[in-house]
């Protein structure tokens, strides 16, 4: 039996974010999984009554299924923190250091880990950015400090396409942060309890690994275990290690990376609450490792605590 069996667990899903799709799949599966598990599942959309549906429902557990803002950025763990009402997956300080890419490359160089160079940018300049702003030249690439799922990047090759990059990224959420572009194999690496499960290496279709290569199904190939030098395959397990626990992360994250021909594993962002879809990479990567789905959502919702 699990820590939360008789009791009433709340999925929260959906929420008001740019990755909303993608969190009602997430949402559904996850419901369903522990409901087939014997768990008393009530599916809340999240909306600005969210706490006074907790409190109608009676809810004694959170599982997060939400992603994006209000959702993977400290904001509803706050919320449950002051209910009083245990939940899955990190805290509020560590939701908000995963959410920020500002704050979170800065924690990561702070603890040895490879990061590319990078610009950061305030909105407001997004329409005076040129490529002598970039000490590292292009190809770049340009990103909103303050999204997930790819939302707002974009691969710059030339002066051109620059300022609209910039400018498509100002319209979401934080600083604009560009980077040098690191060529290398994309690898994400599942992080559970603060030991890694296992790499998945990552050869889209398009481009790059954006929104529509990441929730389409057939839109990219995945790799398990990735194809790496046995090597380098520890480092970037190592560096996954590394950056949950810098970020002091809690339940299962998600670590991308680009490793280079070297070996050396240039960390992208981290991940608070991955994606649990049926195209999504840590289910892949447990289930690499023999945790099904409905364990893995078991596992999750048995570390459910109140952080703070």
């Amino acid at each position: 039996m699990g820590t939360w069996t008789g009791k009433k667990v709340a999925v929260l899903h959906g929420g008001r974010s740019a990755e909303r799709e993608v969190s009602l799949r997430t949402g559904q599966g996850c419901a369903e999984a522990l409901r087939a598990r014997g768990y008393d599942v009530d599916l809340i959309d999240v909306d600005l009554e969210v706490a006074r549906a907790l409190r109608e429902r009676k809810v004694d557990v959170a599982f997060v299924a939400l992603h994006g803002r209000w959702g993977e950025d400290g904001s509803i763990q706050g919320l449950l923190e002051s209910m009083g009402i245990p939940y899955t997956g990190s805290g509020v300080l560590a939701s908000a250091l995963g959410m920020d890419k500002v704050f979170s490359k800065l924690l990561f160089r702070e603890h040895g880990l490879p990061v590319a160079e990078y610009r950061v940018f305030q909105r407001g300049q997004a329409e005076h950015i040129g490529v002598g702003d970039l000490p590292f030249g292009l190809p770049a690439v340009v990103k909103p400090a303050g999204e997930g799922s790819s939302v707002g990047v974009h691969i710059v090759k030339d002066a051109a396409a620059l300022r609209d990059a910039c400018r498509d990224a100002a319209g979401y959420k934080g600083d604009l942060i560009v980077e040098r572009y690191v060529k290398g194999t994309e690898v994400d690496v599942a992080v559970l309890d603060g030991k890694a499960l296992g790499a998945i290496e990552i050869v889209p279709t398009r481009e790059f690994y954006d929104y529509t290569a990441k929730y389409t199904p057939g839109a990219t190939d995945y790799y398990y275990p990735a194809r790496l030098h046995p090597l380098h395959l520890t480092r970037v397990l190592e560096a996954a290690e590394k950056a949950h626990a810098a970020l002091g992360c809690s339940g299962v994250t998600r670590i991308d990376f680009i490793v280079t021909a070297d070996g050396t594993p240039y960390i992208l962002e981290a991940n608070t609450l991955p994606g649990m879809t049926a195209t999504s990479l840590v289910p892949k990567i447990a289930a690499g490792l023999g945790i099904n789905f409905g364990e893995l959502c078991e596992r999750l919702l048995d570390g459910a605590a109140l952080k703070a």
